[in-house]
């Protein structure tokens, strides 16, 4: 079941508060706190590979892409 999924269906309980509650309780998805897809690129939203250093929040194929820009320089 995808995020969007249990919300797609809180539409059929407007008026049944009760039940809207507990199918809220029991199909919402959790929130990360490990792993992968807890952080995303901040520049094009991608999940893996990223460089959590000097607070850049980046994956590395937008690193390679504005490194020079950001003043990081390629030895070798």
């Amino acid at each position: 079941m995808t995020a969007s999924d249990w919300r797609k269906v809180l539409k059929q309980f407007r008026k049944k508060t009760v039940i809207r509650e507990k199918y809220i309780k029991h199909n919402k998805p959790k929130t990360r706190t490990t792993g992968i897809a807890r952080k995303k690129c901040e520049r094009c939203g991608r999940y893996g590979a990223m460089i959590k250093r000097y607070g850049l929040n980046l994956c590395r194929h937008c690193f390679r892409e504005i490194a020079t820009d950001l003043g990081f320089k390629k030895y070798s």
